[in-house]
């Protein structure tokens, strides 16, 4: 048994499924905010009953991301005490930020939001929403702050040698705003916010399938179906943001996503196809003449470097890069046809049983595209867990064998699966009890009169 393809399991696999969790906290919280500032500006009790619906919701979404994040967290120091070392005097200053800046503001608050509405003004606690969706997306902010620093390292020194080696922070503010952070940030949150309003889309659809909470279910589509048309193109724009900085910064990463082996001047945009790394060939090539240098460089006869201008031991696996992609595209276009399709079909949209079907069957497939991108972010970065600076294979701690890394995934592998199956319990009461009735505005009292005898 191989100790670090071990590592690497057990650390995808928590990563894969805590990554489950926080984008539909953003996302969801977000729409929550809108929905509980309409309530403030009409009065409209519905606005209500929609809040105090979602928060539900998103109380038990984020109480499993908070349980699965602090488990990914302590694999640093067990299964990746190297790396742990090499990075910790600059991976550790932005996980600190996260915990002290962001994750006490959202954990506050919630608290708030599921304890609170009877207890606090209705201004405040829509201010608590607003801060719990704010905390959210700060938190993102750190964690990929983070992580994009692993991708495009800078302000950094190598201070130490040999197994004490390791990158000592020079500047903090341009560590944290390195080359990818922005739009690899932006990308992450656009994203969630779409995934989140997918979610609330297709539960919407299900109620009005089976004609249950109809004027819930249907101010909650049109709202979430806002969100998410809007998103799904602004998703799409920074990612292409995102492909660039990608391009000018990890050239290897985008010569694998595209199968590009040569280095061509005018190079094509891959469609589709079959990368064969061995033979160095994408079978039944489909692309765009010229269209990746224009992309990237806005010149059509610009040149792209092709994996053959590194060494073989540096490649990302191919495969694992190439696919996810372009299912994560193809993906995207979908979500851009059925959210505007569906706004344009105007209030019709709640009485179409193929609409309504399609948008519940589809509505957690942007949350799974998120795993898609992210597949294509991290091995695209193999086989360095920093980017030129610290492989993979050397950031594995050496005192854990392999045998204690396999027992404890078979453990997170079984825990995982109790708490997936009580979460899509717990959230499947939740929307078969359904969202409790709006109180009903109460009749005017009648004045009565004592009538006397004459």
């Amino acid at each position: 048994m191989d100790p670090v393809m071990l590592a690497r399991l057990q650390f995808g696999l928590t990563a894969a499924f805590h990554f489950l969790f926080p984008p539909l906290s953003i996302g969801i919280a977000w729409v929550i905010v809108f929905m509980g500032w309409r309530g403030l500006r009409t009065g409209d009790k519905l606005f209500e009953q929609m809040t105090a619906f979602w928060v539900k919701i998103l109380g038990l979404i984020f109480a499993v991301g908070v349980a699965t994040g602090i488990a990914l967290e302590f694999q640093f120091g067990t299964n990746w005490s190297t790396y742990s070392r090499f990075v910790g005097d600059i991976f550790g200053s932005p996980l600190a930020a996260e915990g002290v800046f962001a994750f006490f503001l959202e954990s506050v608050f919630m608290g708030v939001l599921l304890l609170g509405r009877q207890r606090v003004s209705k201004r405040f606690y829509w201010i608590s929403s607003l801060l719990v969706a704010i905390g959210s997306t700060l938190s993102a902010f750190w964690i990929i702050a983070a992580n994009s620093w692993q991708q495009t390292p800078v302000a950094y020194q190598i201070v130490g040698e040999g197994a004490f080696r390791r990158a000592e922070l020079t500047n903090f503010l341009q560590a944290v705003f390195n080359p990818s952070t922005r739009p690899r940030y932006l990308h992450t949150v656009f994203s969630s916010i779409l995934s989140g309003s997918f979610v609330i889309v297709g539960i919407s659809a299900w109620y009005l399938l089976k004609k249950r909470a109809v004027p819930f279910a249907q101010r909650s589509l049109q709202i979430a179906l806002a969100f998410a048309a809007v998103f799904a193109l602004l998703t799409p724009l920074v990612g292409h943001d995102h492909a660039v900085q990608v391009a000018r910064t990890q050239p290897i990463k985008l010569a694998a996503i595209e199968g590009l082996f040569e280095t061509t001047q005018g190079a094509p945009l891959t469609i589709w196809g079959f990368p064969d790394a061995r033979n160095e060939t994408v079978y039944l090539n489909i692309g765009l003449p010229k269209m990746l240098s224009f992309l990237v460089d806005f010149d059509f006869n610009s040149t792209i470097k092709g994996l053959n201008e590194f060494p073989r031991s540096d490649w990302p696996p191919l495969a694992a890069v190439y696919y996810p992609y372009r299912f994560m595209i193809l993906f995207g276009g979908l979500f851009v046809l059925l959210a505007w399709g569906a706004l344009l079909l105007g209030k019709r949209r709640f009485e179409s049983r193929p609409l309504l079907t399609a948008l519940m069957i589809v509505s957690p497939l942007p949350w799974l595209t998120m795993q898609l991108g992210w597949l294509t972010a991290e091995f695209g970065r193999q086989p360095w867990v920093v980017y030129g600076l610290l492989r993979t294979s050397d950031a594995v701690s050496v005192v854990v064998p392999a045998a204690q890394i396999l027992i404890t995934l078979i453990l997170f592998i079984v825990v995982y699966l109790l708490l997936f199956a009580l979460i899509g319990y717990l959230i499947r009461r939740e929307i078969l009890h359904g969202p409790e009735l709006a109180p009903a505005p109460a009749p005017a009292a009648k004045s009565t009169r004592k009538e006397h005898k004459r």
